[in-house]
C-alpha cells in the first residue's frame, strides 16, 4: 500500500510539474506580430465608428433639426461610440499580453486608453440626455459644452507611448497587414 501511494504521489508530482510548465508556456503571450494584428483588427471597426460619430455629430450641430431630434440622434451616436470603445477594449484584452519587454504595461495602456474613451463618450451621452429641449439656444450651448468636454477628455485619454519603446512592437505594427 505504501509503495502504491509513493508511486501515485510521484506520478502526481510529474503531472503537476508538467501542468505548471504548460501553463507557463501558455501564459507567455502572443508574438509581437500576432498581438499587433489582433489589436489592429480590434481597433479597425472602432476607428470607423468614431469617424462616423465625428461626422454625424458635426452634421447634427449644423442641421436644421429640432432640439428633440438632435438630442435623440446625439444620445444614440454617443451610446454607439461608448459601446464601440468597450468592444475594442474587450478585444484588446482578449489579445493578451505581447511577448515583449513591458508587454503588460503596453497592453494595460491600450486597455486603459480605450476605457477612458468609453467613459468620456458615456459622460457626453449622459450630459446630452439630461439637457432640456425647451429652448433651442440653451440646448445647443449645452451640446457644444458637452462636445468640448468630450474632446478634452478624449485628448487626455490618449495612450502615452513615450515610455513604451518596444522596437519589436513598432516593427510589428508597421508590418502586419491588419494595421495598414
Amino acid at each position: 500500500m505504501r509503495t502504491c501511494r509513493a508511486a501515485t504521489a510521484g506520478k502526481l508530482t510529474v503531472v503537476l510539474a508538467t501542468l505548471v510548465l504548460l501553463a507557463a508556456c501558455g501564459s507567455s503571450g502572443p508574438s509581437p506580430r500576432a498581438w499587433a494584428a489582433s489589436v489592429c483588427t480590434a481597433l479597425s471597426p472602432w476607428r470607423a465608428e468614431i469617424s462616423k460619430l465625428t461626422s454625424s455629430t458635426n452634421e447634427q450641430m449644423t442641421a436644421q433639426t429640432t432640439p428633440a431630434q438632435a438630442k435623440e440622434n446625439l444620445v444614440r451616436l454617443f451610446a454607439g461610440a461608448e459601446e464601440a470603445s468597450e468592444t475594442a477594449r474587450h478585444k484588446v484584452e482578449q489579445a493578451g499580453v505581447p511577448k515583449v519587454e513591458q508587454g503588460e504595461e503596453v497592453s494595460a495602456g491600450f486597455r486603459a486608453a480605450l476605457a477612458s474613451m468609453r467613459d468620456a463618450y458615456g459622460r457626453a451621452r449622459t450630459t446630452i440626455d439630461g439637457l432640456g429641449i425647451g429652448e433651442a439656444g440653451a440646448f445647443y450651448d449645452g451640446v457644444r459644452s458637452a462636445v468640448e468636454t468630450l474632446q478634452q477628455e478624449y485628448d487626455a485619454s490618449a495612450l502615452d507611448t513615450s515610455r513604451l519603446n518596444s522596437e519589436e512592437l513598432k516593427r510589428a505594427f508597421d508590418e502586419v497587414p491588419e494595421c495598414r
